[in-house]
């Protein structure tokens, strides 16, 4: 008996310890504003990704490559698709287990005493479960395929990261190039209103044109005042997108020339196979989908009864007794898990449709995304075209200028009048990019090849 106390001593020595870890919204908050584009981790993190030496750091210009690698550093939303992909791999180790035998320690008092020895009857026994038709394997699998689900969505998610930068990029792309424009235009019709304004003093303009002139060059600096404004909104939607506050991109400077062209529209049998074969949360949806068959087999399996072994040793008033018999089997006379194998195969059918449906999904935003982008890029090249013309002219106002055709303030007006068509072109070429954005998100797949491939399911969460 003493030997047995010391066995099961020394097993549960090997048993895990419970460590806490209180989280503070405090500390959150603190850990929160001291993210910065300028740490040592983060440059660790971009190394790694990367692949070489982040030099010089901080980083000079950041584009839309370095700012994603950064949002997938700082992201709580991928740090939570981690910690989910953690706690399916755990359930692997959870499925693969095999069961603990059971220990068990009957005691009987016999009166009268039927035996030669002491009148009780007591002794150790073991229940020790074997599990048949491969039911643990199938839980494996199951918990496998759940794994591969939740290392999958890290990369649905780490898309949705990227296109939240590439859209904060964006706007502050959009912003900044307005203002430069709405700057020039709102000094140009400024210029007018001075010229108007002094031509009406010596009797050769009319109060109305003054009134048009001012109205024009106030609309202008509101422009101007409203483009400035969204250069701030669009920091502001940057820093969230990345996950670090606003004044982490204080002196921050960016990289935007890509957004001024657009690439050219893939071919419809390309973005159809980028699609089918990259999309994340399609590929998640056949991992659930697999894992709906593991449990279907699971259930068939458990129609075969489990056997359950009983050795022990008995003292029996005065009789020793050693027993090898069975614990136990399940008759499934009464019940063969017909109810539980046909939950888990309307479940099977569910998870066929689900994926069924969202690959219909797939393909008709992708063929909607593909024509809107192709008819955007259209709309840019005759954009350009226009605006050629307009610089043409505006080439023609000034040779007049200089040959004294025109006078100053018809030149200023043309210059006014350029600017607007910079815009308008300006505004092509945006929504261009959101339409390559939407693109690129029915794809999950950048229009242009990157450099490199950057693994999200291998980089830890930050401590």
């Amino acid at each position: 008996m003493r030997r047995a106390i010391l066995i099961v001593l020394t097993l549960l020595t090997g048993c895990a310890s419970y460590h806490a870890r209180p989280i503070a919204p405090d500390q959150l908050a603190q850990q929160f504003e001291q993210r910065s584009l300028a740490s040592e981790d983060l440059r660790a993190f971009l190394t790694k990704a990367l692949g070489h030496d982040v030099q010089p750091w901080p980083i000079a210009r950041w584009d839309e490559r370095t700012l994603t690698l950064a949002a997938w550093y700082y992201s709580p939303a991928l740090d939570v698709a981690r910690a989910q992909w953690g706690t399916a791999k755990a359930g692997i180790q959870v499925a693969d287990a095999m069961p603990n035998p059971v220990l068990q320690l009957p005691f009987q008092f016999a009166t009268p005493n039927p035996g030669p020895g002491a009148p009780f009857i007591w002794g150790p026994a073991l229940d020790i479960p074997i599990e048949t038709a491969g039911k643990r394997g199938y839980r494996v699998d199951q918990a496998s395929h759940l794994s591969d689900a939740a290392r999958l969505s890290i990369g649905n998610e780490a898309w949705r990261v990227r296109g939240q930068v590439r859209d904060a990029l964006l706007a502050l792309y959009a912003a900044r190039e307005r203002g430069v424009d709405l700057s020039r235009k709102a000094e140009a019709l400024q210029q007018v209103v001075r010229m108007v304004s002094k031509r009406r003093s010596v009797g050769e303009n009319s109060g109305p044109d003054v009134d048009a002139a001012v109205l024009a060059s106030t609309q202008a600096r509101a422009d101007l005042a409203a483009a400035q404004s969204a250069q701030q909104d669009a920091l502001a939607q940057l820093a969230s997108a990345i996950g670090v506050p606003v004044a982490a991109l204080d002196g921050a400077q960016f990289s935007l020339d890509e957004f001024g062209t657009a690439p050219s529209a893939p071919p419809a049998a390309d973005a159809q196979r980028d699609a089918i074969f990259h999309r994340a949360d399609l590929l998640a949806s056949l991992a659930e989908y697999a894992a709906a068959e593991s449990a279907l087999q699971l259930e068939v399996a458990k129609q075969y009864p489990d056997i359950h072994l009983g050795p022990g040793y008995t003292y029996d008033t005065g009789t020793h007794k050693i027993g090898f018999g069975l614990a136990g089997i399940t008759l499934p006379i009464f019940d063969q898990n017909q109810g539980n194998i046909a939950q888990a195969e309307a479940k099977r059918n569910e998870a066929a449709a689900r994926t069924a449906a969202l690959q219909d999904s797939i393909l008709g935003d992708l063929d909607r995304a593909l024509a809107h982008y192709r008819a955007s890029v259209d709309a840019v090249q005759l954009s350009a075209r226009h605006l050629t013309t307009a610089r043409r002219q505006l080439d023609s106002q000034l040779a007049g200028f200089a040959a004294g055709n025109i006078d100053r303030l018809t030149l200023t007006q043309a210059k006014a009048d350029f600017e607007a068509n910079e815009m308008t072109h300006l505004d092509a070429v945006v929504a261009a990019q959101k339409a390559a954005g939407v693109l690129e998100d029915a794809m999950q797949r950048p229009l242009e090849p990157e450099a490199a491939n950057e693994s999200l399911t291998q980089q830890e969460p930050r401590r």
